[in-house]
């Protein structure tokens, strides 16, 4: 095993809002190469820079390649802000998850978000407790929002975390984080946490009620696989079903099981994206886990803080991470 550490001091934090000043801060990163082939993936000199910071706990990053531009959740602010290289991260929609004009507590803003067929930003609303598509174009966003599922035979979703959009159908998950008082909230009606397959129409499939904490959730690129994260610190797991034709699980397994690693490290299993040679790119404990498509453990980048999830490029390049209050760009090879 190869180890080869860096140690970051980024120079420039754009502000997340116009009364906090910019900072400076160090973050200390290390990776870990596990496997060889970590080599195809990322190159040994990486570069690491915090390009904002100063959220509650940011989620759901969302790169939007056509307009080179980046959405990510600071989910307990109720809050999506946008990032680019030119103007930095500003405000970009509010209310994102609880539009009700009552108080709320806990994390009720929006946490994934997606894109659907036609570019409309789809999203996953813990204090609305849907799958909503945004009534607006993304770059005039309003909070205007058009439920796609809010229910499983008739009863409120807990909380939607993460979401993939395929095709016109939405695949997510459905823990309580969202919940004030999480397993324990009296406004739980479902009970178990599932994974669940909606159409555009609304309806609604599911596919897991097996897992304990279902979180993150990505797709290999032919489809043919749905990834799940489970972030219980019991069962802190990713699992690999696969998908038919039709898009229905037809078989799972446990892709690596990280439950004793969990109990050492911040974080667990969370949010990941897949680039498209298949490598998985999982957040978990002490920060991102590659995986190759076959479930092969290449390497890690290992962080301070609970990353929660994480962001590709088109060429596989560019590595945005919500680290807590930090986002974080890892330039992975140039």
């Amino acid at each position: 095993m190869k180890i080869y550490y860096a140690c970051i001091l980024a120079a420039l934090l754009f502000n997340c809002s116009p009364k906090k000043e910019a900072q400076q801060t160090s973050l200390t990163v290390s990776f870990e190469r596990v496997s060889p082939s970590l080599d195809a993936v990322m190159s040994n000199e990486v570069t690491v820079s915090v390009i904002a910071q100063g959220y509650e706990w940011s989620e759901g990053p969302l790169w939007l390649e056509d307009k080179q531009m980046l959405l990510f959740s600071d989910v307990p602010a109720n809050t999506i802000y946008r990032w680019t290289e030119k103007e930095g991260a500003t405000k970009y929609l509010k209310p994102s998850g609880f539009t009700a004009q009552i108080s709320h507590g806990g994390e009720s803003g929006s946490n994934g978000l997606a894109l659907d067929d036609k570019g409309n930003l789809i999203l996953c609303q813990h204090g609305d407790r849907r799958i909503a598509l945004m009534n607006s174009p993304i770059d005039q966003p309003k909070a205007e929002f058009r439920t796609i599922a809010d229910k499983y035979n008739g009863k409120r979703f807990n909380s939607p975390n993460d979401v993939v959009s395929y095709n016109n159908n939405f695949f997510f998950t459905d823990p309580p984080y969202g919940l004030v008082k999480n397993m324990a909230d009296s406004s739980k009606e479902i009970a178990f946490q599932g994974v669940y397959r909606a159409k555009a129409n609304g309806q609604v499939q599911l596919l897991i009620d097996s897992l304990t904490r279902p979180n993150g959730i990505a797709f290999s690129p032919d489809h043919k696989k749905l990834y799940v994260a489970n972030s219980d610190p019991e069962k802190a797991r990713w699992y690999e079903y696969q998908l038919n034709d039709s898009l229905e699980i037809v078989s799972g397994k446990i892709l690596f099981d990280a439950t004793n690693i969990g109990s050492t490290e911040k974080g667990l299993p969370d949010g990941m994206k897949v680039d498209a040679q298949g490598n998985i790119f999982a957040t978990g404990p002490g920060g991102i886990w590659i995986f190759s498509g076959n479930g092969e453990l290449l390497g890690k980048i290992k962080v301070e803080e609970a990353t929660s999830n994480c962001a590709l490029t088109a060429d596989g390049k560019t590595l945005f991470v919500t680290n807590d209050m930090n986002i974080l760009r890892i330039q992975l090879r140039k």
